[in-house]
């Protein structure tokens, strides 16, 4: 089973795509903030760690920074738009990113199986 770390401080996005990704096979694991994000790749392995960009006490931005280099398989998602933002998540390391207010939640989680098929 592929576990899943779920970065999103939005409780109703984070409970439907937890329960979605878990009836799909995913082991998933919840962190409403980018520490606690930190705190969880410190204590557990993880094949992918789908992360929000604005989060509380550490956004996103900030764990990109701290993992860059890391080779940890990592998808951004976010309603921030801008091709810049892209650009730089990506540069960061990255390796996809969903505009979440764009994406159903379906088709994310149909993007991870493929991911990590």
């Amino acid at each position: 089973m592929k576990n899943i770390l779920l970065a999103e401080d939005e409780q109703a996005i984070s409970k439907v795509l937890a329960l979605k990704l878990t009836n799909s096979g995913f082991s998933v694991t919840a962190a409403d903030n980018g520490e606690e994000a930190l705190a969880e790749i410190a204590k557990n392995k993880y094949d992918l760690i789908l992360l929000d960009l604005l989060m509380p006490k550490m956004d996103g931005w900030a764990v990109l920074e701290k993992l860059k280099g890391s080779n940890l398989k990592i998808i951004v998602m976010s309603n921030l738009a801008q091709e810049e933002d892209i650009k730089k998540a990506k540069a960061l390391g990255a390796i996809d990113f969903f505009i979440k207010s764009d994406m159903p939640l379906l088709n994310i989680v149909q993007k991870i199986a493929i991911l990590l098929a």
